[in-house]
């Protein structure tokens, strides 16, 4: 099964732009953002098994393979200009796959983080994958996540809670490997009522590349993608198209 979904493919477009969801997302997260971005950036999003389409497959158990997996979908792709953007646990994979990238001589012409510290910082959040249902499911809403109502219904948490505590475990199991600083440019976003990471935690992917850094910051919670959709589409697209 391919890792990658382009909803609405644009055979003209000059620029493919690849999103990483959040735990417990799927490409269907960024399905209305093609309709934001310029013709010229084609947008794909990768599918993570264990969810939707892919829903009986084993689940990703260590963020490292996963990365290596999604590299490899990736390569037929960068046959022409290309950018990554990742939310949460999204930025962390992206940052993962922009080093193999890297690795192999491929940089991204930039790499979007949202919502995420860098990953070279210090981890000294609780095992939340291990919380028993309903402390997850609060945790959850307290991150401002839409799955809430969705979790209410217990027959829908037997099929959803699985693959987002699996995802949470990727996270807290993930250990950053020292290395240099991408060449590759990094813009973060981040919102300003963040319970996960402040304005200033997100400043510090400034030392994770050699090359430009950006920092914007955004009204809302964790999940300020959803409520201010238009206008992170349309710096992403400023900074691609600029």
């Amino acid at each position: 099964m391919s890792w990658l979904r382009c909803a609405f493919p644009r055979p003209g477009a000059t620029t493919r732009l690849f999103c990483f969801t959040h735990a417990g997302g799927s490409a269907t997260a960024y399905r209305a953002w093609s309709e934001l971005l310029p013709a010229s950036v084609e947008l794909h999003a990768t599918q993570l098994p264990g969810r939707a389409d892919r829903f009986n497959e084993p689940l990703p158990d260590d963020m490292d393979r996963l990365a290596d997996e999604v590299t490899a979908s990736m390569l037929p792709l960068l046959d022409r200009r290309f950018a990554l953007f990742g939310h949460s646990m999204g930025a962390t994979l992206a940052y993962e796959v922009t080093r193999r990238l890297e690795a192999r001589g491929i940089a991204p012409a930039r790499l979007f983080v949202s919502g995420a510290r860098a990953p070279h910082d210090p981890r000294d959040r609780p095992s939340i994958s291990e919380y028993d249902d309903d402390r997850f499911v609060a945790e959850i809403a307290r991150l401002g996540g839409t799955e809430v109502e969705v979790l209410s219904h217990r027959a829908m948490r037997e099929i959803i809670l699985p693959y987002v505590r699996a995802d949470f475990r990727l996270v807290e199991a993930y250990r950053h490997r020292p290395g240099p600083p991408l060449h590759t440019p990094i813009s973060a976003f981040v919102s300003d009522a963040d319970p996960v990471v402040t304005p200033v935690q997100a400043k510090s992917w400034e030392a994770r590349t050699s090359s430009d850094f950006s920092l914007t910051v955004f009204p809302g919670d964790h999940f300020y993608l959803q409520p201010r959709r238009a206008a992170v589409v349309e710096e992403m697209a400023r900074t691609l198209t600029g």
